[in-house]
């Protein structure tokens, strides 16, 4: 869902991707013996203005995040990064070399770039595009791309044929950056399984998946005890997350509910919903999941100006606690 009120070490990050490895190596397969990644936690980027702080390396570190998901613009700007000095862009060698510092500096990584794509409308574009997207990440170290999958003049059978052929193109096109990238399910497209299952079958490579967003199946209207085979048929697709959570009246649980139903209404921080993130980061952990734990917050205008920050440092540490 788009935004409504609603990566520390670059240097190696970056050389771990220029060295060509698989998408599933690089996010999905977790490393032999006991030992399990840290996920990081992170925020979307257009919350962090809401803490107050002059910069976004100011913001994470009020909310105690150690990464962020970076909305990435068609002129390879970040319009949502600020700082009263600077503004930040993957244009050019020099802006991704003065990102980078920045990160550094700040102890920070980006664990995704988002886009917001029209496939169906502008195939060709989109294709360069996330051409130069995908470099830009390969250069940052940046380990995957959320990307819209949403039909805007297409029935959906017809959409589902042309992004096969348009999605089957950019993998194609960017097979050198070992970059994923992550649909988001939400809306009445890929919040559907079937669709999904054969998008990603259509388009046959193991670098498309999914940024799973945990609240969307359940605003889609599947009962809660459904979430969680949802989540374990496409957990090891799962490239980056949307963490946000709903609290519905007991009674309307666990049975299907209409597309939305109630969402602005029962939408509440991750830590006080029905979707249980421990048995969801059990699920994903057992697929060989180890990016991050990405907060996206669609609840806050529930909340006084003054006390967001805090919601989100809130959200922050109960991630830690699951990291």
């Amino acid at each position: 869902m788009k935004p409504s009120l609603t990566r520390r070490d670059f240097i190696q990050g970056s050389g771990r991707l220029l060295a060509g490895l698989g998408a599933a190596s690089l996010v999905s397969a977790a490393p032999a013996g006991p030992q399990r990644p840290r996920l990081v936690p992170s925020c979307r980027d257009p919350h962090l203005k809401l803490t107050g702080a002059r910069d976004c390396w100011s913001a994470l570190r009020k909310i105690g995040a150690e990464g962020v998901e970076a909305t990435i613009g068609e002129d390879l700007s970040f319009p949502l990064l600020f700082h009263p000095d600077r503004k930040y862009s993957a244009a050019t060698p020099e802006g991704i070399k003065r990102l980078a510092a920045d990160l550094e500096a700040a102890g920070q990584k980006i664990t995704a770039f988002c886009m917001y794509n029209r496939y169906d409308e502008r195939p060709e574009f989109e294709i360069d595009w996330g051409t130069k997207v995908a470099r830009a990440a390969q250069a940052l170290g940046v380990k995957a791309i959320r990307i819209d999958v949403v039909p805007h003049k297409l029935a959906k059978s017809e959409f589902l044929k042309s992004s096969i052929r348009t999605l089957g193109k950019l993998l194609e096109a960017t097979q050198s950056t070992g970059v994923a990238f992550g649909i988001e399910n939400h809306g009445n497209t890929t919040n559907d399984p079937g669709f999904l299952k054969a998008l990603f079958g259509g388009v046959g490579s193991p670098r498309l998946g999914l940024t799973l967003d945990t609240g969307n199946f359940y605003w889609f209207g599947y009962p809660l005890s459904k979430l969680y085979e949802i989540f374990a048929t496409f957990a090891s697709r799962v490239f980056h997350t949307h963490c946000k959570n709903i609290k519905f009246p007991e009674a309307e649980r666990d049975k299907q509910r209409p597309m939305g139903w109630e969402y602005a209404k029962y939408t509440c921080p991750i830590y006080e919903g029905d979707v249980d993130f421990r048995r969801l980061v059990a699920i994903l952990r057992k697929a060989g999941y180890a990016n991050d734990l990405c907060v996206e917050d669609e609840s806050l205008g529930h909340f006084p100006p003054s006390e967001r920050a805090e919601v989100l440092a809130k959200e922050i540490r109960f991630l830690k606690s699951l990291a």
